[in-house]
């Protein structure tokens, strides 16, 4: 018993260590594109790449590796999580940097593709070892960005991607040595991914989580450029900042759970509404520095409830389908990610940062709007029940 939730805990530090490496260049925007000598809207390309590429991954493992051992296949992807942040750390031109953050994108649409249902098999109380496996979202969320800026900070960002190689290599270790065999079950297939697009309920999900992650990603992705150049934070202050908002998303997170189950469209929309406010007034007040203080933790606290309140409509839209319901939800969320990237980059090379969150403040309002105009139905034709288990669940 003891050592199937040690193996729960390993699982779970895995997806920490992947949505860390994920979400690190945030903090570390500035310094590594001076490094290289690219513009902030390039460097946020680090981020773009991920989402892209974890967004195709996530069905496309889903379906083709149905064969082939759990345990092989986690630790493969962690191995290959550990070889994208080597490359970081020994980057000699920003191609090393983008060819890394592809492969972390490959590594997350595998990893949760293949191990986000795996606690139900490891022990008894499945419910519980699920809870504890996705609680390494927020907190990777949330913590990585301040942690892997005051890394930065005091040894350069390279030392930050070396915290992270170490930690997945450790994870590795861990995985091999304490999960079972985990023999292939059932997997989606891919009639059931595209019968649920069909559904009205899946089809409002993935335009309100299009419009709200598009918000969040296109601005905090800049969030570090806007803190030097509007509010002209310290990187000391501009860490606290981030550690401020950090900790106020967990407390969204967790807050949001549990109302997001009963409610999930007033959760999500007042989770919108306050991301809207806080980017709309940022430009307004930014410039001091308690303002920011007072902004960044109602700004943490909005997109802490974003992932759960998403994850949990399309879990109700489609209750027949949690697996299926899942690959929607990771692949339109990464998609989406990549592209808030983007075209933050974008709109911030031609205009200010400021701009950039008044573009994002307007994007959070539709989402608002879309979340009071549509409302998810349950399918009145199910389709086909999964089976039990959840191998693939991402």
């Amino acid at each position: 018993m003891v050592r199937s939730w040690c193996a729960v805990v390993a699982l779970t530090t895995g997806f920490f260590s992947i949505v860390t490496t994920e979400i690190l260049p945030i903090g570390l925007l500035t310094s590594i594109g001076s490094d290289f000598s690219v513009s902030d809207g390039t460097a946020g390309l680090m981020m773009t790449m991920p989402g892209l590429l974890a967004a195709v991954a996530a069905p496309a493992v889903t379906v083709a590796t149905a064969r082939f051992d759990r345990r092989t296949m986690l630790c493969a992807f962690m191995a290959l999580l550990t070889l994208a942040n080597v490359l970081v750390v020994v980057a000699p031109a920003f191609w090393a940097v983008l060819l890394s953050r592809v492969l972390v994108g490959v590594t997350i649409g595998g990893f949760w593709s293949v191990g986000a249902g795996l606690g139900g098999r490891l022990v008894a109380n499945g419910p519980r070892a699920t809870s504890i496996v996705f609680s390494a979202v927020p907190l990777g969320s949330v913590l990585g960005v301040p942690a892997g800026t005051l890394i930065g900070d005091l040894a350069g960002w390279r030392a930050a991607f070396a915290v992270m190689a170490a930690l997945s290599a450790a994870v590795l270790v861990a995985l091999a040595a304490l999960l079972p065999p985990l023999p292939p079950q059932h997997a989606t297939r891919p009639h059931v991914l595209t019968g649920l697009l069909r559904l009205q309920g899946v089809r409002a999900g993935l335009l309100v989580t299009f419009l709200i992650v598009l918000a969040h990603f296109g601005t905090y992705t800049y969030v570090t450029p806007f803190l030097q150049d509007v509010t002209h934070a310290s990187p000391t202050t501009i860490t606290a900042l981030l550690l401020v908002y950090g900790a106020a998303g967990i407390i969204g997170n967790f807050a949001a759970g549990p109302r997001a189950a009963r409610h999930p469209r007033a959760t999500f929309a007042t989770a919108a509404a306050l991301l809207a406010v806080a980017t709309l007034l940022l430009p307004v007040l930014g410039r001091w520095h308690l303002a920011a203080f007072a902004l960044l933790p109602l700004w943490g606290i909005a997109y802490g409830a974003v992932p759960v309140c998403s994850q949990t409509w399309f879990a109700k839209a489609a209750p027949h389908t949690p697996e299926a319901a899942s690959v929607i939800f990771t692949a339109s969320f990464q998609a989406t990610l990549s592209l808030g990237a983007l075209t933050g980059g974008a709109a911030l090379d031609h205009t200010s940062p400021s701009i950039l969150m008044l573009l994002g403040a307007a994007t959070a309002t539709l989402t608002v709007a879309a979340i009071s105009t549509r409302r998810p139905e349950r399918p009145r034709s199910p389709l086909p029940a999964e089976p039990h288990h959840h191998d693939h669940a991402v």
